[in-house]
């Protein structure tokens, strides 16, 4: 698969300098990046791995993805993957769909169902599943994560309060992030309070984004992860850039200052944060 025509002509981010101790991208979609052959995607993983990047989860958000993912997991020992129906594809959840991200949740290397959720963004510009269809279909993969025993992985945007209340009722699964965490302080703290990991992106390394930052503060050690969310959400300074799984060390480095915190040790809270939410064996 090619990149987005959107990125098509935008410069990746800069190599980083290799962390002082190893990692995990929490989500991102090779696929998306155009590293869909077994080639590109070795390729991928060993300019993370020159970054200090161990292992990486790439995420399936329509069924296409999901088959995808779930394959090129098996292609090497450094790639996971999480496989859903994205929120604003939610009318594209029919038994068949449902049938097949089923099997696929059970497999071995599928470590996470998602990204799933709520997206209010797209549908109040005319895009996208309606909000019912994205309820239904996130109470759906709720019940498949208790089902297979695996993390829950969302995608909240513009729907915080909702997306909580929709968990309490459904029973939250064991284990869930907030994938690309864009909440504040009040958000943060109800999802430490609920034991929810919270899995911060590119945008927080923004210079003006002051109330994810203080959530990023507040969030508690063990509950945070990092991500790329690549190709999208390049971090600070390149900012607008074609982001990777290896320039999640930028948003690792920023998240160690923002928190005033010694980069060694935020490194390693990370990787075991990420092994125990995902159980992911390399992420020891």
């Amino acid at each position: 698969m090619p990149l987005p025509a959107s990125f098509a002509d935008r410069p990746p981010v800069p190599a980083a300098d290799p962390l002082p101790s190893p990692i995990v991208d929490a989500h991102t979609h090779l696929d998306a990046c155009g590293a869909d052959e077994p080639a590109a995607v070795r390729a991928a993983l060993d300019a993370a791995t020159a970054a200090g990047v161990r292992a990486v989860i790439t995420v399936g958000d329509g069924l296409g993805s999901a088959r995808w993912a779930a394959a090129a997991a098996q292609w090497d020992d450094r790639l996971y993957a999480a496989v859903a129906v994205h929120p604003t594809r939610a009318d594209e959840l029919d038994e068949a769909a449902r049938a097949e991200l089923a099997a696929l949740a059970r497999q071995d290397r599928v470590v996470a169902v998602g990204e799933t959720g709520l997206d209010n963004h797209w549908p109040a510009r005319g895009v996208g599943a309606a909000p019912a269809l994205q309820r239904e279909a996130f109470a759906w993969h709720i019940q498949l994560a208790k089902d297979v025993g695996k993390t829950l992985m969302i995608h909240d945007r513009e729907a915080h309060d909702e997306i909580l209340q929709i968990l309490d009722t459904e029973g939250a699964p064991e284990r869930v992030a907030f994938h690309c965490f864009s909440g504040d302080v009040a958000l943060a703290r109800q999802c430490a309070d609920r034991g929810f990991v919270m899995s911060f992106a590119g945008p927080v390394t923004f210079r003006n984004n002051h109330e994810l930052h203080a959530a990023a503060r507040f969030a508690p050690a063990d509950l945070i992860t990092v991500e790329t969310d690549a190709p999208y959400l390049a971090p600070h300074p390149y900012r607008g850039s074609t982001n990777s799984p290896a320039a999640v060390a930028h948003t690792a480095r920023a998240m160690a200052a923002l928190r005033d915190v010694e980069l060694t040790d935020f490194c390693r809270q990370l990787c075991a944060t990420t092994a125990r939410l995902y159980e992911v064996p390399t992420a020891g």
